[in-house]
Parts: C-alpha cells; sequence; structure tokens
C-alpha cells in the first residue's frame, strides 16, 4: 500500500486511483474499497457508481476545471487534481478555486508530478494531501510543510497578508 501525507502525517493510502473508467466488472474488483475516477467516469457512468460499496472521489486533469462537478461538489468526500509534470501549475488555481470560490470542505489531493519543494505552497492553496512522486522520500517530505516560518501573501491557509496581521 502506497504511503501518503495526509493532514501533514504519513498515511497508507486507502483509495484506489482509476486510471481509466471502470466496467460493472472492473468495478467489481474494487467493491468495498474507496476510488477516484477520472471525471469524465463521474459524469458518465453515474448510475454504475451509484451501485458501489465504498467511497468515490473524482480526478481532475490539469484542464479540466472544479466547477464541471457542478451540484455533486460538496458530497464527494474527495477531489484529487492532477499535477501532469513539474511545470504545470494549473492544479494550484483549481485547488484555491474549490476551497474560496466554491467552499469544497473534503480532501483535496495532489496526484502526479509531485515533489517536496511544492509541498508548502500547494498546502497554502488548500492541498490536504499529497500522492507524491516515486523517486521522493516522504519521510523527507514531511518537512517541506517547516520550510518558511511566515508567509508575506494571503492564501487560503492565511487570509490576511503579512502586513495586516498583528504582531504576536
Amino acid at each position: 500500500m502506497q504511503k501518503i501525507i495526509k493532514d501533514r502525517q504519513l498515511i497508507d493510502d486507502p483509495w484506489v486511483l482509476l486510471q481509466e473508467s471502470p466496467d460493472a466488472a472492473a468495478l467489481e474488483l474494487q467493491t468495498g474499497r474507496d476510488i477516484i475516477v477520472p471525471l469524465n467516469c463521474w459524469q458518465e457512468q453515474q448510475e454504475l457508481l451509484a451501485t458501489h460499496e465504498g467511497q468515490i472521489g473524482v480526478w481532475l486533469d490539469s484542464h479540466e476545471l472544479p466547477e464541471s462537478l457542478g451540484e455533486g461538489l460538496q458530497r464527494l468526500p474527495l477531489i484529487a487534481l492532477n499535477f501532469p509534470e513539474f511545470k504545470d501549475g494549473r492544479a494550484f488555481s483549481s485547488a484555491r478555486a474549490l476551497r474560496q470560490n466554491l467552499a469544497y470542505q473534503g480532501e483535496i489531493r495532489a496526484i502526479g508530478d509531485v515533489a517536496r519543494d511544492q509541498l508548502f505552497f500547494m498546502a497554502r492553496c488548500g492541498f490536504t494531501s499529497f500522492a507524491l512522486r516515486e523517486d521522493q522520500d516522504p519521510e523527507t517530505c514531511l518537512e517541506a510543510f517547516e520550510d518558511f516560518r511566515e508567509a508575506y501573501q494571503p492564501a487560503i491557509d492565511q487570509p490576511l497578508p503579512l502586513f495586516r496581521r498583528r504582531p504576536a
């Protein structure tokens, strides 16, 4: 079982990420397990997914907007945002939109090309869990959240900029 970082702790990942839309037979193999399905699967196979015994999360590619989840958004326990490559940062904006504009309170997971250097900034945008790239050491990556003591700009984790905060 893969280790992920969730709420700044290492845990075994209870979710199975399905890369393709499952048919009934493939879905039956995952009975009782929590699954993350691609957006098009979630949109097109509602009846099939309704029979699944386990939680269902949705993953969005970097070009897919959170608004495309529609009214079902708040029922989802997990939304995974894919980073197809390091230089593609659109998922940062999607995480912030989920938290700030759509008031999503569930788990937002970073998947794909996720490395230590990004974790502090991902957390500032609203991510709560991180499925790291295979070459990343999860223990070492935990230290990323302590790389900086203060952030100047406002973000999801600190809505006030530094100059508006009272000195401690």
